[in-house]
């Protein structure tokens, strides 16, 4: 690795706080900033509203890529790995863990606050990222609460309670600011408990609506479950918001859960000034096996079988790949993109038909995928020249017990994994088949994708590095390693220079081309 005079750079960074009163700043960020985004910026969770997660830059290119050197890095000093997507907005970096965020110059990677939640009793399995908006930015904790934070300095504005942890929920999603309404799905996997999409004011935190995926507490009859883990997208020339649903429960021992359990394991859309259903597509009817359906759902516009149309795409964690009309949720393409056993086939609406004889059982059923899934939270990236949605996937196999003697709730079961290989896939949206296919080099990859215009690929593999890979064909252009990567890169362009941004461990990596080769000229 070249490090030149950049290392000097680099070790200020680590060790010296900056503290930062750019006039940009206290511009904020308002609804027209994250309607679109600028190069200087990555204001979403997935860059912008699609789900895309795809760059215009094309500074870093297929030819120069490995020249890449680091720029900086920034340590959390926390034994906790970043699995948060950073925002980047008027040159301050935003990232965050559970209890702790960070604002950073996104230009050098010095500290200008650091935040940090008091001690709780909620699940610190991990934690996604935060919203910027206006002057604000707003975290989730895994209490259940929606913390609202001065951008400038760090300071609590006002914290409000989403839901009851004691009763099992938690919160870990980054929120989605669509005008004025901050969407914060509420995450949980213990029975009896509905999923939730609350919409809070950007503003006063006032809760403006909540969205129940099954039926609200009081309420009789039907699956429990199917809480919303992951950032949603949206569009607004339809003014809709798409959002993936998780499992229903009890989660194994299904029995006391005849029928397909809507909406859980679904893509539903929703009127994000109501909170009203528009449409639900289910991923797994009565799922059995732990599949959430909360992967991205990605949006795409362009031509499909010769027609014009505004489609969602979404590589579920059940193995199948789905292309949607998002205007009526009505299924045009369904197929399968990794190691799939469990179904009967797909009916005519495009849904995968349930086979009881893979449910879990005493003497076990071999399932694909397995409970880890075909895919997972990690972001995919699609790239519209290629028309490749490319996706972190497995092909994995598990053995699914049903256990009557531990009760008729809650698992009931257990699932043991026997076989996994990760595998980065492109898949052409148009015919659902994989154009190629990239060996991530073990079971299991925690790294999302990043596509840019220039037709490079930023993602991370199983044996600790960072790579990048040319976007047509899959092959590497450069690696470097730095550990396991456990979020999905990002990449903004400010002063002329390119970075792309990577966490592994407790740390954010920024590589950027040597600031003497850098092309001065903008990128579009």
């Amino acid at each position: 690795m070249k490090l030149g005079r950049n290392f000097f750079a680099l070790a200020v960074a680590l060790v010296l706080p900056a503290v930062f009163s750019g006039p940009a700043f206290a511009q904020g960020l308002d609804a027209n900033a994250l309607l679109k985004p600028t190069p200087d910026s990555w204001p979403i969770y997935h860059g912008d509203y699609s789900g895309q997660r795809h760059s215009r830059l094309t500074q870093i290119t297929p030819g120069n890529v490995g020249g890449l050197t680091l720029a900086w890095a920034f340590q959390t000093g926390q034994a906790t790995q970043i699995k948060s997507s950073p925002i980047v907005a008027n040159g301050i970096l935003y990232v965050s863990i559970p209890d702790h965020l960070w604002a950073v110059d996104a230009r050098t990677g010095s500290q200008v606050w650091h935040y940090t939640y008091p001690a709780n009793e909620g699940l610190h399995i991990g934690h996604r990222g935060v919203a910027v908006y206006k002057d604000s930015v707003y975290l989730t904790t895994p209490d259940d609460h929606l913390v609202c934070l001065d951008a400038r300095d760090g300071t609590v504005r006002w914290n409000v309670v989403l839901a009851d942890v004691k009763q099992g929920y938690w919160t870990s999603v980054a929120p989605l600011i669509v005008r004025d309404h901050v969407l914060v799905g509420v995450s949980g996997d213990f029975d009896n408990i509905p999923g939730m999409l609350k919409s809070l004011s950007a503003d006063t935190g006032e809760t403006q609506w909540t969205f129940y995926s099954t039926p609200p507490p009081g309420a009789s009859g039907g699956a429990t479950g199917g809480n919303m883990w992951i950032t949603g997208t949206y569009d607004p020339d339809l003014n809709l918001v798409f959002v993936g649903t998780g499992n229903p429960t009890p989660v194994l021992a299904a029995q006391t859960r005849p029928g397909d359990n809507p909406w859980t394991c679904s893509v539903v859309a929703l009127n994000p000034d109501t909170g009203k259903l528009v449409w639900g597509f289910q991923a797994t009817p009565h799922d059995t096996h732990d599949w959430d359906a909360v992967e991205i759902p990605v949006l795409v516009d362009g031509s499909f079988n010769g027609s014009p149309k505004k489609m969602l795409l979404q590589a579920s964690r059940n193995g199948y790949f789905f292309v949607l009309d998002r205007t009526t949720g009505k299924s045009l393409l369904t197929s399968t993109f990794a190691a799939v056993n469990w179904s009967k086939g797909v009916d005519k609406d495009g849904r995968p038909i349930h086979n009881p004889a893979k449910d879990p059982a005493r003497d076990g059923r071999l399932v694909a995928p397995d409970e880890g899934g075909a895919t997972n939270y990690r972001s995919p990236s699609f790239d519209s020249k290629t028309g490749l949605l490319i996706v972190s996937s497995r092909d994995a196999y598990g053995i699914y017990f049903s256990k009557p003697e531990h009760g008729t709730v809650g698992w009931a079961g257990a699932d043991y994994g026997v076989f996994g290989k990760a595998v980065l896939r492109a898949i052409d949206y148009q015919t659902g088949k994989i154009r190629w296919n990239h060996d991530l080099g073990g079971e299991g990859a925690a790294a999302g994708v990043l596509t840019t215009d220039s037709g490079v690929t930023f993602t991370g593999d199983s044996v600790r590095s960072v790579m990048a890979l040319r976007t047509s064909d899959g092959a590497t252009l450069w690696h470097s390693a730095i550990g396991f990567v456990g979020n999905a890169p990002i990449t903004y362009e400010l002063d002329g220079r390119q970075y792309v941004i990577v966490a592994s461990g407790g740390a954010l990596f920024a590589w950027a081309l040597p600031e003497k080769s850098s092309n001065p000229a903008k990128s579009q």
